[in-house]
């Protein structure tokens, strides 16, 4: 099916106010149980845990602001997931407690200040309650036998705060009911729980008892209640531990820990926890076994049983689980301490010593070896060995009086008391050529230049033997190496960073560490490392836009560069080289357009080059006209008078229309969604379009309900401009809620006596009538607006004040020649008729066919309450019609009457009218083309 879409009525104005900062309202759908204001007029949406919370913001302005959604947390910091959401409806599924909060919006446009709305969210829960039962302090033994006192205490997490009850059987017990029985709440937990106190204790108090938890069915959580039998047999919990402590396990062994309960009444619940981590992932647990398959070291530590039955304290025994392990095999050599020499000589002592680091360190046991044979302590040859309890376990061997026949290779073996775990075996070779360590930086490699991005090796050659572990650090700033820690460890003495960056600039340190070398002072040098990088610049990128015979400067700067000595720029259009240069004392360069012609068009570039590279700014310089900005405010867009198309008033201003050309025309394209055809047509415009000048353009026999995509393109001398697209969609409803000051085109009726007026409660002045009047507008905002009469002095019993709506147009028979049928509207608003003056509120239906004639539909007198109500009532109009709503004063000023969220739309009220709404017409037999609602649209076409 082809639709023709016919295009018309086009013009443009300037009104003052087209372009407006942006402001926002927040509503609520979804689940929630209540929605008040607190006393610093912040709206608070109370909903229950697990339902779906939908927040919309609604924001006007122009150009179309930009919504962001945030939330700062209520009780702990908890953010959103991704920390914002960047659309007008903020939906969560299946709320949880900690997702309550202050949510806020926030919409800008670039105009003026952006617009803040917040909404506080209270998620309401109620948990389980838990009893737990304890003895007065002094009594505790494992039973509760006669003439002691027993406290029951019942707690629930829950929002808003609990309320308790107690049941003993089926006796409610309350302060007072019972000469033995005392219910308090402790002073530092007021609302938190609620304990029961039975003293001395006597038979009847043996019993179950009962203890019922309440919110008072807000938001309909019902209440929740947890049994307890008290008896002479109840006792808190005792366990054993049917294993060793520590538990000593090789590595790859299966551990099985058993724990049993020795006592308790009710039957305790077993439990395992691991210091203050979880239980490994591969555990089994069955009851009060747990089963550690193939342990290893790291699933080593404190293992503890927790038996609870909420009687006294939770029962806890633990063991400490020991995996058998040695790790870090290290040597140093001590030269004579006696002379001041740090080199090995005959006739002097010197000391070689081992470490290692054990697992049970007790089981630690050191051997030595000489050229692999057995070494035994002698007055000449001195093996000790350190307290392992006392420092990490280290064994020394002392030669004294070193001789030539010393000389050879000596092995440091470690292992653990009864085996399985492999020994370390350290070597140390003590000869002539042993001497201390000396590190020197190879010719060349200091200062070493690398630009960024590279791999760098950064070298000290290190002499002597043993050759000792190098340790790498910064020399000039206390700042982590590359791998994240303070020191890093060489066995080459080289340090290789791949990636270097510019922050890696600097001063590094190479050391000798003691191990695997001399214990003596610690050699060093540095190595200065200099990365250079090519020039950063700014703008990277930006786009200008120029229309034909304009001129224009274009500007790149030099941010920062090492080498800082730049050697020199270059500017060109496309491949084209414009022009070079150095720089002297400056840190940027331009390059002039004095007048663009069609070739000046294109992209260019900027290249500001160093020995390390080139840093580029690009400029895009471009005819093209900005995007248009759709209009969204529009009163009463969309419009029907025929049965099956409907028009739509579309509304747009340019974005910066004086940076190019004129813009000569626009190109229009629609389709329907979901389609892939596109209709287009030009709009030609005359003169030249300023900034804030509101274009207007009628759209025509669009199909109902179909909704369409509209995309708009200016069009100058370059070309196309870019395009801005948006979505219409049929809504056969009017609906007005008097939030902006033009009261959708509602008009006073000035034959009356007086005026309806617009307010909102956060600023109406309630002191001369407090009894009287709406508290805030039918959403439950005090500052939302609505629609009122004051009958303070000088009204009169008997005024009146007349609310006109616009005019709507009903097509006066279906397009088929068939006999007319009057359509049905529904009329629906909510109003306000709380005081003891109250007067009447009318409504009429007025038909331009009936001149003079307003036809009642409905009415309604006297105080209905201090609370909204709405009304809805089905008319029948047979010709362009208003509905005219009149509030008529009473016997006193306590008599304000007040409207709100007018809503007409196509079709029946769907729920029956209330008894008393009375309908123009009696029902007629359904008609068989829905006519359609239209808004009386005064619009002349004119010029600016």
């Amino acid at each position: 099916v082809i639709h023709i879409y016919f295009l018309f009525s086009f013009f443009s104005f300037s009104p003052p106010t087209c372009e407006a900062p942006p402001n926002v309202r927040i509503i609520h759908s979804g689940h929630a149980c209540n929605v008040e204001e607190d006393r610093y007029t912040e709206r608070v949406y109370t909903i229950r845990e697990g339902e779906t919370l939908e927040l919309v913001c609604l924001v006007s302005g122009h150009p179309r602001p930009q919504i962001r959604w945030t939330k700062t947390a209520g009780s702990a910091s908890d953010r959103f997931q991704d920390s914002s959401v960047f659309n007008e409806t903020l939906r969560i599924s299946r709320i949880q407690r900690h997702q309550g909060g202050r949510y806020y919006c926030k919409a800008e446009n670039g105009l003026g200040s952006p617009a803040i709305k917040s909404f506080r969210v209270d998620v309401y829960y109620l948990d389980d309650p838990v009893v737990t039962v304890h003895q007065s302090v002094g009594e505790a033994k494992e039973q509760f036998y006669y003439e002691r006192t027993v406290f029951l205490r019942c707690a629930a997490n829950s929002n808003p705060p609990v309320r308790y009850s107690w049941r003993r059987g089926r006796e409610f017990l309350s302060q007072g009911s019972d000469k033995g029985v005392e219910i308090y709440e402790p002073f530092f937990t007021q609302g938190e729980t609620k304990i029961l106190k039975l003293k001395n204790l006597r038979p009847q108090d043996y019993a179950n008892y009962t203890c019922t938890a309440s919110v008072r069915n807000v938001c309909g959580i019902p209440d929740k209640s947890i049994l307890f039998q008290l008896s002479n047999k109840t006792a808190s919990p005792t366990i054993k531990l049917l294993v060793e402590d520590p538990i000593v396990a090789n590595p790859g062994q299966t551990v099985t820990l058993v724990c049993i309960t020795s006592g308790g009444e009710p039957t305790p619940v077993l439990s395992w926890v691991r210091n203050a981590e979880g239980l490994p992932k591969k555990s089994v647990l069955n009851g009060g076994t747990l089963t550690i398959p193939a342990i290893s070291t790291e699933e080593a530590g404190v293992y503890s049983c927790v038996a609870s039955n909420n009687v006294g304290n939770p029962a806890k025994k633990s063991t400490n689980i020991i995996v058998r392990a040695l790790r870090k095999g290290r040597f140093w050599i001590t030269p004579d301490p006696y002379h001041n020499d740090d080199n090995i000589q005959i006739g002097r002592e010197v000391k070689i010593s081992c470490q290692v680091e054990a697992t049970p360190a007790e089981e630690l046991m050191f051997s030595w070896l000489k050229n692999g044979r057995p070494l035994r302590s002698s007055e000449r040859m001195v093996i000790t060995q350190t307290d392992p309890d006392v420092a990490l376990g280290t064994t020394n061997l002392d030669i004294i009086d070193l001789k030539f026949t010393d000389f050879g290779t000596y092995t440091c073996v470690a292992s653990l008391r009864n085996g399985g775990i492999p020994e370390i075996s350290i070597d140390v070779n003590i000869s002539s050529t042993t001497v201390p360590p000396s590190l020197t930086v190879p010719r060349g490699k200091s200062p070493l230049v690398t630009q960024e991005g590279d791999t760098v090796e950064l070298q000290c050659l290190v002499s002597g033997k043993p050759k000792p572990i190098i340790l790498w650090s910064h020399a000039d700033k206390e700042l982590p190496m590359p791998d994240g820690n303070l020191q890093t460890e060489s066995y080459d003495g080289i340090l290789r960073i791949v990636n270097v960056s510019r922050e890696m600039t600097g001063t590094y340190r190479c050391q000798t560490s003691q191990y695997n070398g001399f214990n003596v002072k610690p050699r060093e040098a540095v190595v200065e490392l200099i990365v250079q990088y090519p020039p950063a610049v700014e703008p990277v990128y930006t786009e200008i836009r120029q229309g034909l015979g304009r001129a224009f400067s274009l500007s790149c700067r030099v941010l920062r560069a090492h080498p800082s000595r730049v050697l020199k720029y270059e500017w060109k259009l496309g491949t084209r080289l414009l022009t070079v240069g150095q720089f002297d004392t400056r840190d940027e360069t331009e390059y002039h357009v004095r007048a663009l012609n069609r070739e000046g068009y294109g992209a260019y570039t900027c290249d500001i080059t160093n020995e390390a590279g080139a840093g580029r700014c690009t400029f895009l310089v471009t005819g093209k006209a900005f995007a248009p900005e759709f209009y969204y405010d529009t009163y009463s867009a969309l419009w029907q008078n025929k049965p099956s198309v409907y028009g739509f008033k579309l509304q747009w201003t340019q974005m910066n229309p004086n940076s190019v050309d004129r813009i000569m025309a626009y190109r229009l394209g629609i389709k329907q969604t979901g389609q892939q055809r596109w209709w287009e047509q030009e709009i030609p415009m005359e003169g030249n379009v300023q900034r804030g000048d509101l274009i207007t353009y009628n759209l025509t026999e669009l199909v109902k309900p179909e909704a369409y995509q509209v995309r708009l393109t200016p069009i100058t001398r370059f070309g196309e401009g870019d395009s801005a697209e948006r979505i219409i969609r049929y809504s056969g409803k009017f609906h007005c809620n008097f939030e902006e000051e033009a009261i959708c085109m509602f008009t006073q009726d000035k034959a009356e006596e007086f005026d309806w007026t617009r307010h909102s409660a956060a600023t109406r002045d309630t002191k001369y009538t407090p009894n009287t009047g709406p508290s805030s507008d039918r959403s439950g905002s005090k500052q939302g607006y609505y629609m009122y009469i004051e009958t303070s002095r000088p009204r009169q019993e008997g005024d009146k004040a007349r609310l006109l709506t616009p005019l709507f147009n009903v097509a006066p028979k279906n397009p088929y020649g068939n006999v007319a049928t009057n359509p049905t509207y529904c009329l629906s608003f909510y109003y306000h008729m709380y005081g003891k003056h109250i007067g009447a509120l009318n409504v009429y239906l007025r038909q331009k066919s009936q001149t003079g004639q307003d036809s009642s539909v409905w009415t309604l007198s006297g105080n209905q309450g201090d609370r909204w109500r709405q009304a809805r009532v089905n008319i029948h109009p047979t010709s362009s019609f208003q509905m005219v709503l009149e509030g008529v004063r009473g016997s006193g000023i306590e008599g304000d009457i007040a409207i709100d969220d007018v809503t007409i739309e196509e079709g029946e009220c769907r729920d029956p009218p209330p008894n008393n709404l009375r309908s123009l017409a009696p029902p007629t037999a359904k008609h068989i083309w829905q006519l359609c609602l239209s808004v009386l649209l005064a619009s002349v076409s004119h010029r600016r």
